[in-house]
């Protein structure tokens, strides 16, 4: 349906657009959303979505960053539980209950790594930057020393929840909750098993 056209300060036309980006992406792949029906949206001429953004890819960049921040936001830690287990457990389940939600939003931004783009490949590398570091600030609360080998396993557990998480929508063989202790499970064994992989070869040498 076709916007009527209306005026607005640019901060809000901007905001009108992005915001209207993303509602499209939440429906359908970020590639396949043109300009021009973006402007018929938003009942403007596509002359006047080029005065905000400097092409159709920086528009895309802009609405995979809006989605990649609402993804980090939404997945903040509680600061009301101090049980590090539970802590992860309240941002994975925030996470399943994003993308249950947001499905082709986190695909498109999780996606964004293998982007032809490399701005777009910053985006989706920066969200994973964020989402571990929060998890490696709070791993010796594990009882799981910080190190590169335990930053690598993190690193990998981050790859298996996206790429359960991917295959979870197309197919929720399990439910919401099955899903959560399986994600959230994982990260303590695969860094422990690293840790004491590390410790037995330094031991051997």
């Amino acid at each position: 349906m076709t916007a009527s056209r209306t005026r607005m300060s640019p901060d809000a036309r901007r905001r009108q657009l992005i915001d209207l980006g993303i509602a499209m992406a939440g429906e359908r792949p970020l590639e396949t959303i043109t300009i021009e029906a973006v402007a018929e949206a938003a009942g403007v001429s596509k002359g006047l979505i080029f005065h905000y953004f400097e092409s159709k890819a920086d528009f895309h960049l802009q609405v995979v960053r809006e989605q990649a921040q609402g993804m980090i936001d939404r997945t903040a830690p509680r600061e009301d539980v101090t049980d590090v287990l539970e802590v992860l457990r309240s941002s994975v389940s925030a996470y399943v209950d994003y993308v249950s939600h947001k499905g082709n939003a986190f695909i498109g931004v999780i996606r964004g790594a293998a982007s032809a783009d490399p701005d777009i490949r910053g985006v989706a590398d920066r969200t994973r930057a964020v989402m571990s570091e929060r998890i490696l600030e709070r791993i010796p609360e594990m009882g799981i020393e910080r190190s590169p080998s335990t930053e690598l396993a993190v690193a990998g557990w981050m790859a298996f929840v996206e790429e359960t998480l991917v295959r979870w929508l197309a197919d929720p063989v399990t439910t919401r909750e099955e899903l959560i202790e399986i994600l959230v499970g994982a990260l303590p064994l695969l860094s422990q098993l690293v840790g004491d992989t590390v410790g037995t070869i330094e031991q051997l040498h």
